[in-house]
């Protein structure tokens, strides 16, 4: 089946200078492919005519379906229906729908309509008008050969209220469109370049109509299978299929799919074993903490953590033995091990993690340099520890070191 290919072309000088961010085109994205039509391009250009030109004639040569937003208004510096006329070689008329339409809309709302108004109705005479319902400026469908564009206000609720009512629905309508369908796979624990080669040969082996994204973040890359075809049932289906295939190879790392990140997948597991958790956290300074208890109904399993982030604090207020601290440090092994077992027992809880470590950019020893870390994991069964060589940014290892707790959870609670 053909693929229906759109670019989103964005008008407007606001957006090239970071004025207004283009939220529009996430959400239309997003709307585009509930349909079955693939995204290839979001172009913006300026308030100038010839770039909007330029910017039409390649947006033709690649694209099916050309969905434009802003420059619609009254003013001299909104360009996109008189470059429209030109582009289509026809003429701005006053349409008498539009007019009705616009005239209602400043009554219903005891305002006068001036010229400048009246202006909004005059519309490119090779383009049919599509209702604006929450605003002044219609919209405008052409069509060229098999070919669309269609131009909507900048506006987000404007364009969205018209690409529901409308666009979308007629853009079904109009083409034969494939099903699009995504599985996200989330994964941990091992870096981009080292999960693409442990993958490479399950990947090569994916039908031709099966895509494979790698979608990197801190902590974590996430795979995206888009799927193309005409039944969703058997889409879903062969990418069930493939996902087994590479639990086989990976499936240690595979903490979830979907849009759940760790932090809702640990809440979920600790509330279903019914576990609760407890956290001392140093380096990370209750990054751990935000993490866990950003997560809506965490006061189910989450007790308390507490931050001993100095020295005295951790022999004072949490308990780590002055010994442990004097022979080996803050930053070690046995004293992330007090520190999960201490935090456990001090707040009566199932679990108890650590974190220490050299966050950066000070701090630094020869054996121990910036981004080293321990974190811990204790419960009434066994204690386990990890040791972190992070990088030399002191967000990034906050970040990094939490999420690797977060793991060491995961992979250490009990069945």
């Amino acid at each position: 089946m053909k693929k229906i290919l759109a670019e989103l072309l964005t008008i407007g000088d606001e957006i090239l200078y970071g004025q207004i961010v283009d939220t529009n085109a996430q959400w239309m994205s997003i709307a585009l492919d509930k349909i079955g039509v693939k995204v290839i391009r979001k172009t913006t250009v300026g308030d100038v005519e010839e770039e909007i030109l330029t910017a039409f004639e390649e947006a033709e040569k690649r694209a099916d379906i050309i969905l434009i937003t802003g420059g619609l208004g009254p003013t001299s510096d909104d360009l996109t229906k008189p470059v429209l006329a030109k582009y289509f070689n026809c003429g701005l008329a006053i349409n008498q729908e539009a007019l009705a339409e616009v005239t209602e809309f400043f009554k219903s709302r005891g305002r006068e309509l001036t010229e400048l108004n009246r202006q909004q109705a005059a519309l490119p005479t090779a383009s049919e008008k599509i209702t604006n319902p929450v605003g002044t400026a219609p919209g405008m469908w052409f069509e060229k050969g098999d070919k669309v564009f269609m131009s909507m206000p900048g506006v987000p609720h404007e364009m969205k209220k018209m690409m529901t009512d409308h666009v979308l629905p007629r853009l079904a309508n109009k083409y034969t469109l494939p099903v699009i369908y995504h599985k996200i796979i989330r994964t941990i624990g091992l870096g981009e370049s080292y999960l693409a080669e442990k993958i490479a040969g399950w990947e090569q082996s994916l039908p031709p109509h099966i895509r494979l994204a790698y979608l990197p973040s801190l902590g974590e890359v996430k795979l995206r299978l888009t799927c193309y075809g005409e039944s969703s049932a058997m889409l879903e289906n062969e990418a069930n299929t493939s996902i087994e295939k590479l639990n086989e190879i990976i499936g240690q790392n595979i903490y979830g799919y979907g849009e759940d990140p760790i932090e809702v997948v640990i809440g979920k597991t600790l509330r279903s074993k019914k576990l609760t958790l407890s956290i001392a956290e140093s380096c990370t300074g209750g990054y751990l903490s935000h993490l866990i208890t950003s997560v809506p109904g965490s006061s189910d399993y989450f007790l308390g953590s507490m931050v001993p982030y100095a020295y005295e604090i951790k022999m004072r207020q949490l308990g780590v033995k002055p010994e442990t601290l004097e022979k080996y440090g803050a930053v070690s092994e046995p004293t992330i091990i007090e520190m999960a077992n201490i935090v456990r027992a001090k707040f009566n809880s199932d679990i108890g993690v650590a974190t220490s470590g050299i966050a950066g950019p000070g701090g630094a020893t020869p054996d121990k340099p910036i981004g080293t870390v321990w974190i811990a994991y204790s419960d009434k069964h066994h204690t386990v520890t990890k040791k972190l060589q992070l990088s030399k940014d002191r967000m990034i290892n906050i970040r990094m070191a939490s999420m690797a707790v977060l793991n060491l959870m995961r992979l250490s609670m009990p069945e």
